[in-house]
């Protein structure tokens, strides 16, 4: 099997050059989580890797090989490019968002809501905070879903979502656009585990976990 690191992902004791890595934990078998701090926000992000069929999740530079060679890189929004480029992989994001890349070089190729992207990974609606925000549904042991910015956790360990000021002009209408997306995706899809792109992942009981924060913003 080949080991693959992004290129110019150079490493000095744990270190990256764009900033300190976290631990990859393999959190259900063949699903990988790694932390990396995000410069342009200051805060560290999680990125996920699905060995097969070799998909990333709005992947930062790996601390260390992956198990196999990338065949694509999924974007949750248009705003998680990240360092996509590096894995030399095509990169795809919702159709909505493909504006955010028009003049800059990337190639991005759209997707649209319900598409199967790889075998066992498919782009659910959101599209509350910003049009193509995006969930993605994998099969991977009970299932998982992994969630762009639409959910956060909070320094107790909750869900939550992200600050009023985040919100736009009209927070509450959101907050209601959030909490019904997130009830449709409990009733449509199965799934007991949960990706976040900002906050630690729960291998299981994601489900529980994003049912009370239904009930919260109820």
């Amino acid at each position: 099997m080949m080991l693959f690191a992004p290129r110019g992902a150079a490493r000095r004791g744990g270190e990256h050059l764009d900033g300190s890595l976290g631990a990859m934990n393999e959190i259900a078998p063949g699903l990988l989580d790694w932390t990396a701090m995000h410069h342009g926000i200051g805060q560290e992000v999680h990125s996920h890797y699905v060995a097969e069929p070799g998909v990333l999740i709005d992947p930062m530079p790996a601390g260390r090989e992956l198990p196999s060679q990338p065949r694509l890189a999924v974007l949750t929004n248009r705003h998680h490019l990240r360092h996509a480029t590096e894995y030399g992989c095509p990169i795809r994001a919702h159709e909505a968002g493909l504006h955010e890349f028009e003049g800059t070089g990337v190639e991005v190729e759209g997707f649209a809501f319900g598409a199967e992207l790889a075998p066992g990974v498919r782009a659910l609606e959101v599209g509350v905070l910003c049009p193509e925000e995006t969930a993605l549904h994998l099969e991977v042991g009970d299932g998982f879903l992994a969630f762009a910015d639409a959910v956060i956790r909070a320094d107790d360990g909750r869900l939550d979502l992200v600050p009023d000021y985040l919100l736009g002009d009209d927070p509450q209408a959101v907050r209601a656009g959030l909490r019904d997306a997130f009830a449709r995706l409990l009733e449509e899809e199965d799934f007991d585990g949960l990706l976040l792109a900002h906050g630690d992942p729960a291998p299981t009981g994601g489900r529980a976990q994003l049912e009370a924060l239904v009930r919260a913003t109820g």
